[in-house]
């Protein structure tokens, strides 16, 4: 065998690690010297496939295998070299746990809520966000609740490397520094520790002496770049440092990525616009940079992971569709291989975002989002107004058609459940919740003004103020006031405690309570909180029965009082039109149904095969998307405004709804034989009450 100056050696790898070269070349007197090659570049706009890894998607705290693990709100995310994932539980679980590349889940540090310093258990955590880790192993942890940062060392010893445990602003040395709610870490290779200081909207610094200083930001929340002294961040949440040790932010309420340069000199991303001409982004908050400066970011508002360029362009990696969106993604982390890994705060979860199988198209390798056997809050039953115990007029249910109020009667989907009160009458929690989005509150003096609170949402009230408009209680709902002192709105910090009664807000002109249940895109119908006092006897009426063709137009023509139907159509749809009321509701307030389906019978009456019972297509067990709002419901349908005197729910049960997931689906007349028969249709309402009126259609195929 000839001996060349030279030899490359690919080692193919499946996924983004195209190919790793080594280069070798001989020595005088010495074997071949192996020498890395700089890794290859990362592919834009890659398909990927979201795999799930950790976490059985049912709130709680157990180790061992990774897929059998329980956790709460896996937020902050770390990879190190040998491929372990570190990760923070925050919830009531307060720990910093880890995945070995086996697939072990084992805690790390921390036992409890609190402020404690020690060994492993003996340490405690309050809402542990951002984790960052440095050369030589050790951990940093953006202890949220705690108002600090912490450090793990390689032996599991937790120190506090700053803060006092207060909220406030204040530089000095480390245990005498101040910080409001920092979520975000980053360690640049001299040990400077970068710091997100989420409600200060400041970037901050620990210098390896310990010194704390301000690196960017006046403290106001606003959008400037510029100068550290003048430039403005609104809730920035994470950090991320680039080959060139240039710090990122994602700037979470600016819905910006934003560049700080080591003198404090802040400058924002330019993003290309999305269709409708905005920033793609709406909560920005969990960031990672690959070795050659791509951007890949999470959004929790959308559950999606876009990879960014530094022109501005970008795409959608995962989230796009349900089986690939995350319901409240927390941290990133890159793979050594190209991949991603994530985590998912709202499904209790750890995921991979990996390249999908060539000519496949990239579908979810097990569950996203929470588990079905996740447990409900533990409301007992409470209404959100007084009496908490006692019955109140529910006026809106999950899943029924809204419109925009400016001429589109099929805008989209009412989540929740709307349930009617005064106009200033206090809004009470109805379970006790910790806060773990860092943009928990929004749409101040708008009548869609809400707040977060874990699994609750409660909508359409003052948050944290009186009728007066007042703050309540500012120590939890912390006041934000512009230069001219008014009000501008106010602010709930993650990893903020409520228990049951506590008084949340007061409600606005809508004059009514909106509660949703679950996180954005796994939202579940609220009605299974089962309310005191609520009671629905009342079976659901049915109105009407038609057939539309593919021009949208119904069949009319008769012929001995029954439908004529062509066999020669090429597919119809099936409309049925309905409504709901529930117990003491007043007679003119209709609701949506729950639950509806269809079946073919012969002429005398009995089912055709296939159809022994009807098919359920459409339950409202979860909250479908916005954009299938005409999928589900026909032309005329709609309620332009709350409390419209005319409310029409006209359900295209040729489609399919459940699981919060929608297909569209015709009924083909070739399906049957010349002759007569009966369209029947089934209807309920969440409590099982089955709908009378005009259930049948007769028909005649020809």
């Amino acid at each position: 065998m000839s001996r060349k100056p030279w030899i490359l050696l690919a080692v193919a790898a499946t996924g983004l690690a195209l190919a790793a070269t080594f280069v070798f070349q001989p020595k005088p007197g010495a074997l071949l010297a192996l020498k890395p090659a700089p890794p290859p570049p990362t592919p834009y706009d890659w398909s990927a496939q979201v795999e799930w890894i950790a976490g059985d998607g049912v709130r709680g705290l157990r180790n061992g295998a990774a897929r059998q693990a329980r956790l709460d709100d896996p937020y902050g995310l770390v990879r190190s070299g040998d491929g372990t994932l570190y990760f923070s539980d925050a919830g009531d679980n307060n720990r910093i746990r880890l995945m070995t590349p086996d697939g072990r889940v084992a805690t790390v540090a921390g036992s409890r809520e609190g402020f404690v310093d020690g060994v492993g258990l003996a340490a405690a955590f309050n809402t542990p966000s951002g984790l960052a880790l440095d050369g030589d192993g050790n951990l940093y942890v953006a202890d949220t609740g705690n108002h600090a940062i912490r450090k793990i060392s390689k032996r599991g010893e937790v120190t506090t490397l700053a803060g006092d445990g207060t909220p406030g602003y204040r530089d000095g040395a480390g245990r005498q520094a101040q910080f409001d709610g920092p979520m975000g870490v980053a360690v640049s290779r001299r040990g400077r520790v970068f710091v997100a200081d989420t409600y200060n909207d400041r970037i901050r610094v620990i210098e390896p002496d310990g010194t704390v200083s301000t690196l960017a930001g006046n403290g106001k929340p606003g959008f400037a770049d510029g100068a550290a002294a003048i430039a403005q961040f609104d809730t920035p949440t994470a950090l991320a440092l680039d080959a060139q040790g240039l710090l990122w932010v994602a700037d979470t309420r600016n819905k910006a990525l934003r560049r700080v340069q080591p003198d404090g000199d802040v400058s924002t991303l330019s993003l290309l616009p999305s269709t409708l001409g905005q920033s793609p982004l709406a909560r920005p908050a969990a960031l990672a940079i690959t070795h050659d400066g791509l951007f890949y970011v999470a959004d929790q508002s959308m559950g999606m992971i876009f990879q960014i360029r530094r022109d501005g362009n970008w795409v959608v990696i995962s989230g796009d569709t349900q089986d690939q969106r995350l319901s409240r993604p927390g941290g990133l982390a890159l793979g050594g291989d190209g991949s991603l890994y994530a985590t998912d705060a709202a499904s209790h979860r750890l995921h991979r975002i990996a390249p999908a199988a060539p000519a496949v198209a990239p579908l979810a390798n097990g569950p996203v989002g929470p588990a079905e056997a996740d447990p409900l809050p533990d409301t007992a039953g409470r209404w959100p107004l007084q009496p908490q115990d006692g019955w109140h007029e529910v006026v809106g249910t999950l899943g029924e058609v809204r419109g925009d109020g400016n001429g589109e009667a099929r805008h989209h989907l009412h989540g929740g459940l709307d349930i009617r009160g005064d106009i200033g009458q206090a809004v009470l929690a109805i379970a006790d919740a910790k806060v773990s989005a860092p943009v928990a509150s929004w749409g101040f003096g708008n009548l869609g003004e809400g707040a977060e609170l874990g699994r609750l949402a409660y909508i359409h009230m003052r948050v944290g103020r009186n009728a007066r408009g007042e703050p309540l209680d500012p120590a939890r709902f912390k006041p934000i006031y512009g230069d001219d002192r008014r009000l501008e709105r106010m602010r709930l910090r993650r990893g903020t405690r409520f228990v049951v009664g506590d008084t949340l807000g007061t409600i606005n002109p809508m004059a009514h309570v909106h509660l949703s249940l679950g996180p954005s895109g796994y939202e579940r119908n609220a009605i299974a909180l089962n309310f005191v006092g609520y009671a629905d006897h009342v079976a659901p009426r049915l109105e009407r029965i038609e057939l539309i063709d593919t021009l949208g137009q119904p069949l009319k023509d008769k012929r001995d009082g029954r439908l004529l139907v062509s066999r020669a159509l090429s597919g119809l749809q099936i409309v049925a039109e309905g409504w709901d009321q529930v117990d003491d509701n007043l007679p003119r307030r209709r609701l949506g149904l729950y639950t509806l389906g269809y079946q073919w019978l012969d002429a005398n009456g009995e089912p055709l095969p296939g159809y022994e019972a009807p098919r359920m297509n459409i339950e409202f067990d979860r909250l479908p998307p916005d954009d299938a709002t005409q999928i589900i419901y026909a032309p005329g349908s709609g309620i332009t405004v709350h409390g419209s005197a005319v409310t029409r729910f006209r359900y295209v049960l040729s489609n399919t709804v459940r699981g919060g997931r929608v297909s569209e689906g015709l009924w083909l007349p070739s399906e049957l034989a010349p002759g007569d028969y009966t369209l029947r249709v089934t209807a309920r309402d969440y409590s099982g009450n089955e709908a009378g009126g005009r259930r049948e259609l007769a028909i005649r195929v020809q």
